[in-house]
């Protein structure tokens, strides 16, 4: 690809780093590291804590970064995948676990991308639903557009943070 292409990329972080420190501190390394010869990072979000989602009993520090690069999806995802490494993140496992580093592409410039390997999906699948992705998010790119709903970022935001009414059934409306 000739021309650059914009990322909006999810940063997590629950797990303390021998060398780095706190998982706000990981986030800070892990922003200064996506700064390499093909990717310039173009906007970044403050840290937040956060919950976890799944059986990690730590809290998280959540972070946004809009990346720029000539770089498809799927090599800015192995770019991203090397840093995990590089920070100590272990591929194998069980989802939602404690980890020192999780980068993910939620949106990008081009719409929609998707591919088996390395499977990727752009939009990130469920990114839309959680609060410590739409927040950050929203701080850098409140406008940035769902190219699947056409809600913008700070659209669904608003919408996660509505109170959400529930049936005689329990279920959400």
């Amino acid at each position: 690809m000739s021309s650059e292409n914009l990322y909006l990329i999810a940063l997590g972080s629950n797990r303390r780093h021998a060398a780095l420190g706190s998982p706000a501190k990981i986030i800070e390394h892990a922003v200064a590291a996506l700064e390499m010869p093909g990717i310039s990072v173009f906007a970044q979000s403050p840290s937040i804590a956060s919950r976890p989602v799944g059986p990690s009993q730590r809290n998280f520090a959540n972070a946004a970064v809009i990346i720029a690069s000539s770089l498809g999806p799927d090599q800015v995802l192995r770019h991203l995948k090397q840093i995990e490494t590089h920070f100590g993140r272990c591929l194998r496992g069980q989802p939602w676990r404690e980890r020192v580093l999780d980068l993910d592409i939620i949106l990008w410039s081009g719409g929609i991308w998707s591919t088996n390997k390395p499977a990727l999906a752009i939009p990130h699948e469920s990114w839309k639903n959680r609060h410590f992705v739409l927040y950050p998010a929203a701080q850098i790119a409140s406008n940035w557009r769902d190219p699947i709903s056409g809600l913008s970022v700070g659209q669904l935001l608003n919408r996660f943070n509505r109170s959400k009414r529930v049936d005689q059934y329990g279920k959400q409306h």
